[in-house]
């Protein structure tokens, strides 16, 4: 047997991981000050969280570096466990860069190690989602070798569509331009977005109102569903359940046995999305391009 890893960009709830034998590690965050660790709300107040960021007060993220990949590691290496680490994308963090260095160092320091690295190319619960497949898969039987391939195979089917509230936090993350938060808020725009095929965040379509950014989301999911009887799909927001509990509306209306998950949006996520984000992931039938 095998160890699933994963860090806790996932946003799944922490018992989930728990329950099913799944070992985080976890990101740092920086509020006011103040450095805290996201641990998928096992002791990270979120509520309190968000209360701060509707405050004004603007968070950051440090990713995590290799020595603390080694030390999450190496206890399954000297153990003999082979394990499979599931990660946050490349193109949004330097982490997954960081646990390929601690790989190295530790496969030179123990040879027999078995350490097998997946980069989701995905974030928040797209990286969730795919971790639920293989939460399935290892229980059905597949080897880690073939899991590692069926992943890394299958990650650009794992859609990702999202909107914001406030461009500001994806500006100061440095996922848009100043020109565009400021004409965004100016203008009221709602945008688009997703996650292309090399994991960086990117800008599809913009519109005027929140409800026509809330039903893009719901219809760009709806059309490229691979399972259309009852997909699983995962919804989640940053303190907006009223729009995420919309979408949902919205989906099942199209796909009345769909399996819908709302979770929350952890600080990791936030902290570069500000309030108000909605996303959606599902399984398609066509690679995103």
């Amino acid at each position: 047997m095998y160890q699933l890893l994963t860090d806790s960009a996932v946003d799944l709830p922490y018992q989930l991981l728990a329950d099913n034998d799944v070992k985080f590690i976890s990101m740092h965050v920086t509020i006011d000050g103040k450095e805290s660790i996201d641990d998928l709300e096992h002791n990270f107040d979120l509520p309190k969280f968000y209360q701060q960021i509707a405050n004004g007060v603007m968070p950051s993220t440090t990713q995590i570096n290799i020595g603390q990949f080694i030390e999450f590691f190496k206890p399954f290496v000297k153990a003999n466990v082979p394990i499979l680490y599931l990660g946050f994308s490349s193109g949004l963090s330097g982490t997954f860069n960081n646990a390929q260095q601690a790989k190295r160092m530790l496969v030179h320091a123990y040879p027999e190690a078995k350490i097998v690295l997946v980069d989701s190319l995905a974030a928040c619960c797209g990286q969730g989602l795919m971790l639920l497949d293989a939460i399935d898969k290892q229980k059905a039987g597949m080897k880690i070798d073939q899991l590692a391939d069926w992943l890394t195979e299958n990650r650009l089917y794992y859609h990702q569509w999202f909107t914001v509230n406030d461009l500001n936090y994806l500006y100061h993350g440095g996922r848009v331009s100043r020109t565009s938060a400021t004409l965004g808020s100016l203008l009221q725009i709602k945008p688009v977005m997703d996650v292309d095929t090399f994991g960086h965040l990117r800008p599809v379509k913009k519109v005027r109102t929140r409800r026509r950014s809330l039903e893009a989301l719901a219809s760009n999911t709806v059309r490229d569903l691979k399972n259309t009887v009852n997909p699983r799909i995962l919804i989640a927001t940053s303190d907006d359940n009223k729009a995420a509990r919309t979408v949902q509306t919205q989906i099942l209306r199209h796909i009345p046995n769909a399996q819908i998950s709302l979770e929350h949006i952890g600080p990791t996520i936030a902290s570069h999305t500000g309030l108000g984000c909605v996303a959606v992931f599902s399984f398609g039938k066509t690679k995103r391009k």
